[in-house]
């Protein structure tokens, strides 16, 4: 399991209300999303290295 460390994040009601709402539309957690913002972030800066694909993404991709 991937461990992951707690922080607190300070925001504007009206920046997390829209975050929620974004969340909700993709059904993910706000906190979720908030992780999923942060990491395509890091990899279009080519500051985060790309996940390799598993071979069940592999498998599933070759019976599409």
């Amino acid at each position: 399991m991937v461990k992951k460390k707690a922080f607190i994040l300070r925001i504007d009601p009206e920046k997390l209300e829209a975050l929620e709402k974004w969340a909700a539309d993709e059904f993910r957690s706000t906190n979720g999303q908030i992780e999923y913002i942060i990491d395509q972030a890091l990899r279009k800066a080519g500051r985060l290295k790309s996940k390799p694909v598993s071979e069940t993404e592999k498998d599933n991709k070759a019976s599409s």
